[in-house]
């Protein structure tokens, strides 16, 4: 071996054991006390800031524009609605069975009352 190829040959090698270590301390930084830092995607644009509708909706307020001092009572209202409206089948089988088993009925299901049921005189 020539010593020129035994130079060539030493960088080469020197090279890639250089490579060796900086691989070897690059995974050595990825350990579990130290993770690697989360990098954002980049695949999604930022949202407007000056349009309309995103000028429309501001922090303290929910969509409708009402204020946080207001918020609660719209909730309060919302969970009511809801609430009636799925006891509301609930609450007709009851009124049904109710009409039913009424002392004096026949057990027939007589339509409910409609209109005035005033008595005359």
């Amino acid at each position: 071996m020539t010593k020129k190829t035994f130079t060539h040959a030493f960088t080469v090698a020197s090279c890639g054991a250089v490579l060796l270590l900086l691989s070897a301390a690059a995974a050595h930084a990825q350990s579990a006390d130290n993770p690697p830092k989360a990098q954002p995607a980049h695949t999604l644009q930022p949202p407007p800031q000056g349009s309309k509708v995103v000028n429309s909706v501001q922090r303290g307020t929910n969509a409708a524009g009402r204020g946080i001092d207001r918020a609660e009572n719209a909730t309060r209202r919302g969970v009511n609605n809801v609430s009636e409206k799925a006891s509301r089948p609930v609450r007709r089988v009851g009124e049904s069975f109710g009409r039913k088993l009424a002392p004096g009925s026949s057990g027939r299901t007589a339509p409910p009352p409609v209109g005035p049921q005033g008595n005359a005189p």
